[in-house]
């Protein structure tokens, strides 16, 4: 069974959170604070988080980079009332794998925890290395490797985007069609949003000036993944 660790300081928010998940089959523990949060955590090691932002006694955010330090194998999902751009990005360079805005309806939340949770489970099965130049891939571990030897940490919708344009190298894929594919039809991100998510990716990229993996930006269309080596 799925255990969800839901950290929501709001009573009516995070009580129905729990009956309704509950109810859809999965087992949920309910933190309203940081320290409580970090009790369940060590308690009950959920493999999915559902955090808020603004709590009594801290962060979210900084609650977020804390949990992800001692484990890496859990989804982080963010709902929160903030709609910064740049407070959605600090949060999807946790390695979140969804930023979902306040109000939002049950539904909408299960069918992109549900999304999140088929990808895992997918990706899990592709468990070998992909190298190029001095760049590194392991899908199934949401994580890669620069050129310099360190390991970065990847989110679930940037492992996704990464293994959908490496799939596709020297193809040019749309933002529509990425949106489509990783996020589905029924909650159309922005296309900003996917563009947040390539900024980190390329980052890593860029590690190697041999460009044995570029991102290649398509004006008015999306991205191509360009591979040497």
């Amino acid at each position: 069974m799925n255990t969800i660790l839901i950290v929501e300081d709001e009573d009516n928010l995070g009580f129905t959170l729990s009956e309704y998940l509950t109810s859809k089959g999965f087992s949920t523990h309910l933190a309203q604070s940081v320290s409580e949060a970090r009790a369940l955590f060590s308690e009950h090691h959920p493999n999915i988080i559902l955090m808020d932002i603004g709590l009594p006694d801290g962060s979210g955010l900084d609650l977020a980079k804390e949990l992800r330090e001692k484990r890496k194998d859990f989804l982080l999902l963010f709902l929160s009332a903030l709609n910064d751009p740049d407070t959605k990005l600090e949060g999807l360079e946790i390695g979140a794998e969804d930023y979902i805005t306040k109000p939002f309806a049950l539904k909408e939340l299960t069918l992109r925890l549900e999304k999140s949770l088929q990808f895992a489970k997918e990706v899990h099965q592709e468990s070998d290395l992909i190298e190029h130049g001095r760049l590194k891939i392991w899908f199934a571990r949401f994580q890669v490797e620069d050129a310099h030897g360190k390991s970065v940490e990847l989110g679930q919708k940037e492992c996704a985007i990464l293994k959908m344009l490496y799939q596709k190298r020297g193809q040019v894929v749309s933002r529509e069609e990425l949106i489509a594919q990783i996020w589905g039809e029924d909650k159309y991100p922005s296309n900003r949003t996917v563009d947040n998510y390539i900024v980190k990716l390329r980052k890593w990229c860029e590690t190697d000036s041999d460009q044995s993996i570029e991102i290649q930006s398509i004006r008015g269309i999306g991205y191509k993944l360009n591979t040497r080596g």
